[in-house]
């Protein structure tokens, strides 16, 4: 299969790309620059230049493959309602492309979105398209373009990690560093998600081979890592203070992260497991991971 990878040169979508090579397809991985270009002429992929707000060549990079990863998105989370709204139109824009081809298209969204009852691990089956979450918009995208003749996946992702980056955590790094804290809110025993890297890539493969139209998938390893022992790792590898905080400081502490800082979103993968074969076989959990960074390279 010709996969048009979005994202294709980042930190998911460049082991995506490799995993899809390895497994005998062929990838069309959109480019920005020369440099990300020619990275991927380099890893054997071939090189569509454009980005996520030239619709046109979302377009022309779907319309010339037999399925779609999509991947990409603008992280910039200081207006993530805007950057979520950006994700909606590069997903319909494909979905233009691919209408009633019955190719495959697997979109990205967060595991947040499979939250049902507070505290209770958000689950694959459980979709709400009247979600405060600003992600809601990907999903809402991603059932519009189901509706006409293309077969949608959707997979959610937790807080992917190596010993390099940690999703959101990373940027919590720079703020502990910042700040001469590590932080977290009230008793810190609100759960965040995980899966390495090299898990979640697989989970993207399996559901463009296999996934039926409308299926959601959640890659997942550790259900929830407690917001308290992420802020000690953080501490342990910055050599600085361990700090609660109440929710009143939180806001002036964390700035646009104080809107994740304190959420409880615990996401079980168990129906995924269960539905693509797909099992997390990476030893190192997010904890492990960053107590083994380069924390003088942060």
């Amino acid at each position: 299969m010709r996969v048009f990878v979005t994202g294709a040169t980042g930190f998911i979508g460049s082991v995506v790309v490799q995993d899809l090579l390895k497994a005998g397809h062929s990838v069309l991985g959109l480019a920005r620059s020369d440099t990300g270009a020619a990275s991927l002429e380099a890893a054997g992929a071939e090189a569509l230049r454009g980005d996520l707000e030239d619709l046109e060549s979302l377009r022309s990079g779907a319309a010339a493959s037999d399925g779609v990863i999509h991947l990409g998105f603008i992280h910039d989370f200081s207006r993530f309602q805007e950057v979520c709204e950006a994700d909606r139109r590069a997903i319909e824009a494909m979905g233009d492309a691919l209408a009633g081809t019955d190719r495959p298209l697997v979109v990205t969204s967060g595991t947040g979105m499979g939250t049902k009852t507070p505290g209770q691990p958000a689950t694959e089956d459980h979709y709400d398209p009247n979600h405060p979450n600003p992600r809601a918009a990907s999903e809402l995208a991603a059932d519009t373009v189901a509706t006409r003749g293309v077969r949608v996946t959707t997979v959610r992702l937790p807080q992917v990690h190596n010993t390099e980056k940690q999703g959101l955590v990373t940027p919590m790094i720079a703020i502990a560093r910042e700040k001469g804290v590590a932080a977290y809110i009230g008793d810190g025993l609100n759960r965040w998600p995980s899966v390495h890297v090299l898990d979640a890539a697989p989970v993207y493969r399996l559901a463009l081979e296999k996934g039926p139209n409308r299926a959601r998938y959640h890659a997942v390893a550790e259900e929830g890592v407690t917001a308290r022992a992420i802020a000690e790792a953080i501490g342990r590898g910055l050599k600085i203070p361990v700090v609660s905080l109440s929710p009143e400081e939180a806001a002036g502490h964390f700035g646009w992260m104080g809107f994740f800082a304190g959420l409880d979103m615990p996401a079980s993968s168990a129906l995924t497991q269960e539905r693509l074969g797909w099992r997390p076989i990476q030893k190192a959990g997010i904890i492990e991971d960053l107590d083994h960074m380069r924390w003088s390279e942060v």
